[in-house]
């Protein structure tokens, strides 16, 4: 069962994600979006990372049961871990619910997931 975010009362609040495993991955984690104004950060942290590989990562329409297209790339993480600095509010990221934040295997195996979660208000 994916678990999604912790409900935020306003955007200027972090909104954490939790990503859970796909494909007996084993990976793990969170992405934290934060408000920089007319920006955002989001950071992955993840466990269970294979070590050295370039992991695409991307936020996506839809839900990690129904993914659509990708919205925003973002940093591949390496080990595990990448920042992303988007030039879009957090409001206006959370205006076009529902998203999914995915982590692929690898730049090779761009069809196998291996971390999702679904960004919820």
């Amino acid at each position: 069962m994916n678990q999604g975010a912790e409900p935020a009362s306003e955007a200027s609040e972090p909104v954490v994600v939790a990503l859970s495993a796909q494909n007996d991955s084993g990976m793990n984690g969170t992405a934290t979006l934060t408000s920089m104004g007319g920006s955002t950060l989001v950071e992955l942290a993840l466990t269970g990372a294979p070590a050295g590989i370039v992991q695409p990562a991307h936020i996506h329409t839809g839900s990690c049961a129904t993914i659509g297209g990708v919205v925003y790339p973002l940093e591949f993480p390496v080990n595990g871990v990448s920042a992303t600095t988007l030039n879009v509010s957090l409001d206006a990221i959370l205006a076009q619910l529902p998203l999914a934040l995915n982590v692929h295997k690898s730049a090779e195996e761009v069809s196998v997931y291996v971390a999702c979660g679904d960004l919820m208000r």
